[in-house]
């Protein structure tokens, strides 16, 4: 038999003679090459032990040629010499190792059904861990669809608890503006009362605002009759600055003939001084 990973946690091997396929798997890919050594390491084992009992069972034979042959040069032992003692020496260390060939054999015939016991324990583990798998399989199966029927409540509860915290936030956002809407009520209710008290002092107000109309009117006259006034004003100023300038250019022209006249004393009170220096 021959053990084949066929994954990294999972090796199965063939029994042509039984014509079945067994598999294992494991919890680890470490765990499975261990597997694989020891198997290998047992392979060897019974390998060699049916050699080591092959060559036993070829050399009994032997032996036993050997044996007889010595028997028949036993009884011409009387005939032969140094070279049948050396025979029988060889014929004893022939019969010794025959001795601890077929206890070597017993051995190893118990080791091989040791190693055959522990084969079928280990098939028997084996076929168990199998049937672990599948349950352990079926089990995964349906703890993973468990899980994912958890998981999809766990969305749908997910997504409850985002709608209820939107209703929230939206009755949040509703009381304050309920609460922006009362007062705005309060407020206008305050004005209401104001113009209500206002609306009793029309009627007074209203008289008052006749006489103020009245004395608006007549200190409309009296604007128009202060800009009559006023335009008269602006009329003689105008005047009176039209008769300034033509007094200034007749002061002018006074003072530029007094100038002359001054100019001709002064001549005259010349002249008079040469005379008088004359004389």
């Amino acid at each position: 038999m021959t053990f084949t990973k066929t994954s990294q946690k999972f090796g199965q091997w063939a029994d042509s003679r039984a014509n079945t396929v067994f598999g294992l798997g494991f919890s680890s890919e470490q765990q499975l090459t261990k597997f694989a050594e020891k198997f290998q390491e047992v392979k060897e084992a019974a390998r060699v032990a049916r050699d080591k009992s092959q060559e036993k069972t070829e050399t009994s034979s032997n032996h036993s040629q050997a044996s007889s042959v010595n028997g028949t040069d036993d009884e011409k032992a009387s005939h032969v010499g140094p070279a049948d003692t050396h025979l029988k020496s060889e014929n004893d260390k022939l019969k010794i190792a025959l001795t601890q060939s077929a206890a070597n054999v017993k051995k190893w015939e118990i080791e091989l059904q040791t190693l055959r016991e522990s084969n079928a324990r280990l098939t028997t583990a084996l076929q168990e861990s199998a049937a672990s798998v599948e349950q352990w399989k079926r089990q995964f199966s349906i703890c993973r669809l468990e899980n994912d029927r958890l998981r999809s409540k766990i969305d749908e509860l997910e997504e409850q608890c985002s709608e209820i915290n939107r209703e929230k936030e939206k009755n949040t956002q509703l009381k304050r503006r309920i609460e922006e809407l009362e007062s705005e009520l309060r407020e206008k209710e305050t004005e209401l009362k104001d113009l209500r008290k206002q609306s009793e002092i029309i009627p007074q107000l209203m008289s008052e605002c006749e006489y103020v109309s009245e004395k608006l009117e007549a200190a409309e006259r009296d604007n128009q009759n202060l800009e009559d006034k006023v335009r008269s004003l602006k009329t003689d100023i105008e005047e009176s600055k039209y008769r300034q300038r033509h007094l200034k250019g007749e002061l002018k022209s006074f003072l530029e003939v007094l100038d002359g006249k001054i100019d001709d004393l002064h001549d005259l009170r010349r002249g008079l001084s040469k005379l008088g220096t004359d004389n």
